[in-house]
């Protein structure tokens, strides 16, 4: 995101809605954007409705207001003159907008937000099959994102040990050679809000996996959630829950079950 000085007032109300507190007061009293921690989300952009007043209305009325130790403040829903300036995203930038802007479809993928439907549609997709177990590695969170750099220590700590990276992801489709985790060396400068990798693996290897993620997730600086999915058991049972037990780790209450999300597009062979 930009800002046109020469309509800006210095109001303050995009540094409230910043997702990465990028917005500050430069010294001349007006707004700017750190172009290094903004993700290009937009949120300022939408959320901020443009009251078109004239700057030099604005700035007069202030002054005026100040010789009676008055203040103008405008609501905080409104940027008074329309400073706000969405630019025009190049490669490798535009990577900023796929990843963070939640209107945004991803080329790489057709959907929107991340880009990415997650392990969470497999009753329709049926990616995981009896015995398989989905991870999603989820970098980055409003206030502190995630550098692609820090992304790659993780995709590369994985590789190592040989998971099935998911194809219609766009972090995969960052990636120089699955078999490393290597991502492009020109997007490894890039910020963007949080990025999700996703993999398949058997649900025996789920306590090696885990272990690799708690041994890099100290060598970057950032947050990480993961996530793990498998298919339920006839019995309603979930064959994941032994194997992270088995880690040392305690599965959150908030796991998500989808029923009827659409027609599966495969057939499991019965057993």
């Amino acid at each position: 995101m930009e800002i046109d000085k020469n309509k800006c007032v210095g109001c303050g109300n995009c540094h409230a809605v910043c997702t990465m507190g990028a917005i500050s007061l430069d010294e001349d009293g007006k707004s700017v954007v750190n172009q290094d921690q903004c993700v290009e989300c937009s949120v300022c952009y939408r959320f901020l409705t443009s009251e078109g007043y004239w700057p030099w209305m604005v700035r007069a009325i202030r002054r005026t207001l100040s010789l009676f130790r008055l203040g103008y403040l405008a609501d905080v829903d409104v940027c008074p003159t329309g400073a706000l300036t969405p630019p025009v995203l190049e490669w490798p930038r535009s990577i900023r907008g796929m990843f963070s802007d939640p209107t945004t479809v991803h080329p790489g993928t057709g959907i929107y937000g991340r880009g990415t439907e997650e392990i969470k549609s497999n009753d329709v997709t049926g990616r995981l099959r009896r015995g398989d177990a989905g991870l999603v590695v989820e970098m980055g969170r409003p206030g502190i994102g995630a550098f692609f750099w820090d992304i790659e220590k993780v995709t590369m700590a994985l590789a190592h040990l040989d998971p099935q990276f998911e194809t219609r992801n766009p972090v995969t489709q960052l990636m120089e050679d699955t078999a490393t985790g290597k991502i492009k060396d020109e997007v490894l400068g890039e910020k963007v809000l949080s990025a999700i990798i996703e993999l398949k693996i058997t649900l025996e290897r789920i306590p090696d996996f885990l272990k690799a993620l708690e041994k890099v997730q100290k060598e970057v600086d950032t947050v990480i959630a993961v996530g793990v999915a498998s298919r339920c058991l006839p019995d309603g049972s979930i064959p994941h829950e032994e194997w992270v037990g088995r880690s040392g780790y305690t599965l959150s209450k908030n796991g998500k079950t989808n029923l009827g999300l659409g027609r599966p597009l495969f057939k499991e062979a019965e057993a």
